[in-house]
């Protein structure tokens, strides 16, 4: 079971590094929150965290509805 969860995390990564090339503006959304100071640099990528979640929890619960 760990290294199925690993394998998936290691896709969606791998979906998410591909993506980031494209003009797709994952990871840079106008809700992401950036703060750059003199010597840090805070990013909480917020308004695509909730993106991600609506459209996972979209595709689980089609996913769901087909398994009945």
């Amino acid at each position: 079971m760990l290294v199925g969860l690993g394998l998936v995390i290691l896709a969606a990564g791998t979906i998410l590094l591909l993506l980031g090339k494209t003009n797709l503006p994952i990871g840079r959304l106008p809700g992401d929150i950036l703060y750059r100071g003199k010597h840090t640099t805070f990013y909480f990528p917020l308004a695509t965290s909730i993106v991600l979640s609506v459209v996972l929890s979209v595709m689980l619960y089609f996913l769901g509805r087909i398994r009945r």
